[in-house]
């Protein structure tokens, strides 16, 4: 019978480089460890180690053992540690989902300091518009990053973050910019906008800041939507994190008499299943989106 001890046994041959070496390393006699392997060679009527040199070497057979046996002693231990974990009230996973005006990589301070709290593992789910409401909705996420939507939803806690600016914008050689009236609508709408896809799977999807007519290029992510305005295909909206630097250097430039619009964001989550990582992440996540300029403490809801 092929044991855990057994599997054990032949990583620590493989780690440690010697039947002398790994004993050590297990506190257990050299003659303990190959009477083992000869024993386990002989109930599998296997060869696991080439005996014929100098020294002993891992058969193909013996390799395969190895190989396999180490998915079975990381499985083993992972199950271990979550059970461990659930023991002391942390989730095995959680899913944060935010919508795609931000970037994953905004939250990855927020998911190295969770790793020195738990081994929750951590999703991060882009969603667009009502995608991001309709994840949280169907579970498909535990916390939810996203613009205040007209109306919260039932058995759904929302804390408010602040706001942002956004503006719109061109390639700063795009015939939007030669009108005298640039932001009229009429104007606008002679040029292809462009926009992200709504990630709702079944709810109602929406669009912004679309004129009737108007040309339109749909794009997966904020990403593609952001070098398809750079590369002068479109006009469209970007809120100033993405665009800043771009603006001032003159990659992008602001369509003359369009305003500076304001989004305001909120953290949501349902009531129910709250554990521990749920919990700390509540608390955390505000303190780490610094490019949301934050509310006032009195306005927190």
């Amino acid at each position: 019978m092929l044991s855990f001890e057994a599997l054990q046994v032949l990583d620590a041959i493989d780690r440690k480089g010697s039947f002398a070496a790994a004993a050590d390393s297990l506190n257990r006699a050299p003659s303990s460890l190959s009477y083992q392997v000869q024993k386990l060679e002989q109930e599998l009527d296997l060869v696991i180690f080439d005996r014929s040199g100098h020294k002993a070497a891992f058969t193909d057979a013996g390799r395969l053992l190895l190989e396999r046996g180490r998915i079975l002693i990381n499985a083993a231990d992972e199950m271990v540690a979550d059970a461990k974990s659930l023991a002391h009230g942390w989730e095995l996973d959680i899913t944060i989902a935010f919508d795609g005006l931000l970037t994953a990589r905004q939250f990855f301070p927020l998911v190295e300091q969770l790793g020195h709290e738990s081994n929750t593992r951590v999703r991060l789910q882009e969603e667009i518009l009502a995608g991001s409401w309709e994840a949280l909705h169907d579970d498909r996420a535990d916390i939810l990053i996203s613009p205040k939507p007209p109306t919260i939803p039932l058995g759904v806690k929302v804390q408010e973050l602040g706001h942002s600016d956004g503006y719109w914008i061109a390639a700063p050689d795009h015939p939007i910019h030669k009108h005298s009236n640039p932001f009229d609508p009429e104007t606008r709408r002679l040029y292809r906008s462009i926009s992200v896809a709504d990630t709702a799977r079944s709810a109602k999807t929406y669009t912004f800041n679309i004129l009737d007519e108007q040309p339109r290029l749909t794009v997966s992510s904020m990403t593609e939507k952001y070098h398809a305005i750079l590369d002068g295909y479109g006009i469209g909206t970007m809120p100033l994190w993405w665009i800043e630097k771009d603006i001032e250097e003159g990659r992008l430039k602001v369509i003359e008499g369009s305003e500076i619009y304001q989004l305001h964001w909120v953290m949501a989550w349902k009531r129910n299943r709250m554990g521990n990582a749920k919990g700390w992440l509540v608390r955390q996540i505000p303190k780490v989106l610094k490019m949301i300029q934050p509310v006032r403490e009195e306005n927190v809801d």
